[in-house]
């Protein structure tokens, strides 16, 4: 990998990790056309930039995130209990989920399926009870967590699936939202500290990495900064089913280009 295909994966990521789209996805497919999907290192960047988009929630929100009352820290509480499923589920199939990883057609398929679901996705939750986050309760949060762990079939999207799970916990769709957001905070920097972790050895002996990894974070954050603005934005103002269209799409061309025998190559 080079500087020029690191800016583009992370600009993918910044782009996509907050939308209900698959950000890990849709960096598998572009990583096949950049012809780098089969590196060990490109696996590792694209959870480590992760870091960088999360970073994005932290500085948008830093009011709610660095405000230590009661109720804050129950809201703390509920985030912890609501990321463990992710936790256990993401430790005990970690091989698992890399050979996942290497799937574009599992890929295309859950793009696809996904898009459907959320083209209904307004009809089905349109009574929301939990109009604020403080009203989130601890088992609301646990069931959000284990919607969350779909997320680990690359295409499914982390975003979709814990906005989803929010919604039928009876959330409203911007408040559903801002949980997905402050849950993926968690989330990614425990998978982003597994992932270094475990290829501390492959950055060891080659340093170089260590400058795409920078490059990578900064280009992910000033992205993501911009893409969570509009996200917000319009799940308020048209809901889901505009993202469910894009998936179907893109799904459609992905899954047709493999059985019409392009090779993407992860």
């Amino acid at each position: 990998m080079n500087a020029f295909q690191a800016i583009i994966i992370a600009i993918v990521e910044g782009l996509t990790e907050f939308l209900p789209i698959s950000s890990t996805g849709h960096m598998i497919i572009v990583s096949s056309l950049l012809g780098i999907g089969k590196d060990d290192f490109t696996k590792l960047f694209e959870i480590v930039i992760q870091l960088g988009a999360i970073l994005a929630v932290v500085v948008l929100y830093w009011r709610k995130f660095f405000v230590f009352d009661k109720n804050r820290m129950q809201f703390y509480f509920k985030l912890i209990i609501a990321v463990i499923p992710a936790l256990i589920m993401g430790y005990l199939f970690s091989d698992k989920i890399d050979m996942l990883l290497e799937s574009p057609l599992t890929v295309g398929i859950t793009l696809l399926v996904g898009g459907i679901i959320l083209l209904f996705v307004d009809k089905w939750f349109n009574k929301p009870e939990v109009l604020k986050e403080e009203d989130i309760n601890v088992f609301q949060a646990l069931r959000i967590g284990l919607y969350q762990c779909l997320a680990m079939i690359p295409g499914t999207s982390r975003s979709a699936a814990s906005i989803v799970g929010g919604m039928q916990q009876k959330l409203s769709r911007d408040v559903a939202a801002e949980f997905s957001f402050f849950l993926a905070v968690p989330t990614m920097a425990a998978a982003t500290g597994y992932k270094l972790l475990k290829g501390r050895e492959l950055l060891m002996a080659h340093p170089e990495n260590l400058k795409l990894l920078l490059i990578g974070n900064v280009v992910a954050f000033v992205v993501a900064l911009l893409a969570i603005r509009f996200f917000i934005g319009t799940v308020k103002r048209f809901g889901f089913k505009m993202w469910g269209y894009y998936r179907i799409v893109v799904g459609i061309i992905i899954i047709a280009a493999i059985l019409l025998g392009y090779q993407l190559e992860v």
